[in-house]
């Protein structure tokens, strides 16, 4: 994931030794918070067909990152968020081994039906990681070029220049798609699809944000553009590609896109809230690849283990993805290619993290590579405190934070 090559931004030389500690673990099962687990405990191939990983001692790790103690302050923060009215699910591992796995609170408000590891929530904008490895990954397959226009796959499309890189890195220019139509245009539709959204750009050309590649500025407009992409450069549903290409391969069995649902994983599905009142669907519930994929803790720890051991794209792609793209402004925060990341004092990527929302979903997947933890947050009531994960840096890494860790959608 992080094998360093001759480049700018290169990230640290710990993250090399990082690597390898990692080719010693597997995808840990779920576990309730009172009990530790390791690979161990669910021995599976994380690549199937291509390697099988050791397991590591879960004692010995225990001991080595005083795990014990960070369970007691782990499970004292998240009292603290369940008073807060924290409603969802959190997973919490670190060196290969779960710390902490606990569901607060109901899948539907209304109906009191108690949350479950098995639970599926909406990612909203952590849908997009999902998205940038589909493309990257069909560009290993020498099925698209990141240098490829947009105007290749949608001929006639009327903003020249842009860059299936630049979509990535959100750098096109082009503006939120939420935003810029009226409702004469949305009345056409009251329920959109990405194409539908594609033929409004062409039609109505709302003005661009700026040129591509001149500044960052996300946009949920390069995400839906880039789910299209997946389907014209791989022949396949946006839905089916993901299924056969990323949750298949990592035994994701818990994860979809909504379009996909099956009637097994239904029962599973949550619902987003608001102020305590379930929220209907939305006008732009199926505009997919910026938002759309539902999943569960667990499943997405068997991403974080995949993403760590090159199950789904290679590792110098993955290096690719983890470089920050954007340098206009100073400061800690950037972007690669559909992953944030928060910045060393060397504006090397010292975290690599992308949070959500959408209507009353709100979630956060954080990862340290120096650290070997990722720290995994579901809500579906919507609930600030999913975005307030400095006290858990803070337990984790055992030091002081920087101020400035802080919602990023």
């Amino acid at each position: 994931m992080f094998i360093v090559f001759s480049m700018p931004y290169l990230l640290s030389a710990r993250i090399r030794i990082f690597l390898a500690a990692l080719c010693c673990l597997l995808v840990a099962g779920c576990t309730q918070h009172s009990k530790v687990t390791s690979d161990s405990d669910n021995a599976t191939e994380d690549c199937p067909g291509s390697f099988r990983l050791s397991a590591p001692d879960s004692a010995a790790v225990m001991k080595e990152i005083n795990g014990t103690q960070k369970i007691r302050e782990i499970e004292e923060i998240f009292n603290k968020k369940r008073q807060a009215g924290f409603n969802g699910n959190v997973l919490i591992a670190q060196k290969g081994v779960v710390l902490y796995e606990k569901s607060f609170g109901y899948s539907k408000l209304k109906q009191k039906d108690t949350l479950t590891a098995a639970s599926a929530f909406q990612l909203a904008s952590l849908s997009k990681p999902f998205t940038a490895l589909a493309i990257l990954r069909l560009q290993e397959e020498g099925k698209l070029s990141l240098e490829d226009s947009v105007e290749r796959f949608f001929p006639g499309f009327p903003y020249p220049g842009i860059r299936v890189r630049s979509l990535l890195s959100h750098r096109s220019g082009l503006p939120n798609y939420a935003y810029v139509f009226t409702d004469s245009v949305r009345k056409v539709n009251h329920y959109p699809h990405n194409p539908d959204i594609i033929r409004w750009f062409s039609r109505v050309k709302p003005k661009p944000y700026h040129l591509p590649d001149r500044h960052f500025n996300y946009s949920n407009t390069n995400y839906c553009l880039l789910a299209s992409i997946v389907e014209k450069a791989s022949g396949q549903s946006f839905g089916a590609y993901l299924q056969d290409h990323i949750f298949t391969p990592l035994k994701m069995e818990n994860s979809y896109l909504l379009s996909t649902m099956t009637r097994a994983q239904q029962p599973f599905k949550t619902a987003g809230h608001q102020h305590g009142r379930e929220i209907p669907k939305d006008n732009y519930d199926d505009v997919v690849g910026d938002k759309g994929i539902y999943a569960t803790t667990g499943d997405l720890y068997r991403l974080y283990r995949g993403l760590m051991n090159g199950c789904i794209i290679s590792r110098a792609t993955m290096d690719e993805a983890f470089m920050p793209r954007s340098f206009e402004r100073e400061g800690k925060k950037n972007y690669g290619y559909g992953f944030r990341m928060h910045l060393g004092d060397d504006r090397k990527a010292a975290y690599i993290y992308h949070g959500g929302w959408w209507k009353g979903y709100n979630t956060m997947m954080w990862m340290s590579p120096d650290d070997d933890f990722v720290i995994i947050i579901l809500g579906n009531s919507y609930n600030r405190t999913v975005y307030q994960i400095k006290e858990i840096v803070d337990v984790l890494q055992g030091k002081v934070q920087p101020d400035d860790i802080e919602q990023d959608l």
